[in-house]
């Protein structure tokens, strides 16, 4: 049968539309894909790759600790085995072990009363040689103190800025010792950058102007990561018992030591034992069985043991009051 010719027509244009269309459609060249995301690197090494600034457990205490021989020889290069430390006379397990020259967060804290005038040169060439025999990775700040204290150089680890604070000699007025000590303590938690804090601390004569107690100060320093003190105390007879009294109090408590010189000449080569006291420590933490939220205040003892030596005594803080870490 034919089909009429009006429906061939019709049938003859629809093919030729289909047919042009076909010709005129572009096919769409493909998407490019799209560039793949950046995926970010958990595990790679931050910028800081300082192993001097501790990032540890919450739960750890780190003591610093120096060991001597009887006849007073600074002994280095210990084995862990050769230590054993106890809280509240309980042992604990060490999690770690080092020796090594570790940078300090430091403050020089140095008498700026009037009595102290014509000591200043000595004692701030003193200073300076102690921050230059140091680690060079070490930061120094500089408290002048009399019956008021004055950060006079936040931390810095530029000798010419450290020269420039102790230059601010103003001798006058009272000696507020307690004072000066518990704001630098102070100032170091809240800006010491590094794990390890010392306060090295020169003065003449007796506190006679604080507002604080020596308990209240030797409280402060003994805080969790509290500083290390080391003082020179260049007394007189006028009330020397007791201004010697307070200032082992403080550098026992801390593990530090307390030096007392006949004369300004001998203030810059204890200087350099202090510097070398604090570059030939053991640093040691462990995990204390006792939760630091329990609270209360910890005794410490860090005895040790070596073939060769008949008796090792180790200087380190007699104790911490748990707080919160102070880690950057």
């Amino acid at each position: 049968m034919r089909l009429p010719s009006d429906r061939w027509l019709a049938l003859l244009i629809i093919f030729l539309s289909l047919a042009i269309a076909a010709l005129t459609q572009t096919t769409p060249a493909p998407a490019s894909p799209p560039p793949q995301a950046q995926q970010p690197q958990e595990n790679a090494p931050s910028e800081d790759t300082s192993i001097f600034v501790f990032k540890k457990d919450v739960e750890e205490v780190v003591v610093h600790a120096t060991v001597v021989d009887d006849k007073n020889h600074m002994v280095m290069n210990l084995p862990k085995t050769a230590f054993a430390v106890f809280e509240n006379g309980h042992p604990q397990n060490m999690t770690s072990f080092r020796q090594e020259d570790i940078p300090v967060s430091m403050c020089i804290v140095i008498d700026n009363s009037g009595s102290m005038r014509e000591k200043r040169d000595q004692v701030n060439k003193a200073a300076l040689n102690l921050v230059r025999a140091s680690n060079p990775q070490d930061e120094v700040c500089v408290v002048n103190f009399n019956d008021e204290y004055y950060l006079d150089q936040p931390f810095t680890n530029k000798i010419t800025l450290l020269k420039e604070a102790l230059e601010k000699v103003e001798a006058r007025g009272g000696t507020a010792l307690y004072d000066a000590m518990v704001a630098t303590s102070n100032e170091m938690k809240a800006h010491g950058r590094l794990q390890k804090k010392v306060l090295f601390v020169v003065t003449d004569g007796e506190d006679n102007a604080s507002r604080e107690s020596l308990e209240e100060t030797v409280r402060n320093l003994q805080q969790e990561n509290g500083p290390t003190v080391y003082a020179i105390g260049l007394l007189g007879e006028e009330r020397a018992r007791r201004a010697r009294r307070a200032l082992e109090t403080v550098a026992q408590a801390t593990g530090g030591i307390a030096f007392f010189p006949k004369n300004t000449g001998e203030v810059d080569e204890i200087s350099r034992t202090v510097a070398h006291d604090i570059r030939s420590q053991y640093t040691i933490g462990y995990k204390p069985t006792t939760p630091k939220s329990a609270g209360g205040y910890r005794t410490i003892k860090v005895e040790a043991r070596a073939n060769g030596y008949k008796k090792l005594v180790v200087r380190t803080r007699s104790g911490y009051y748990p707080g919160q870490e102070q880690s950057h």
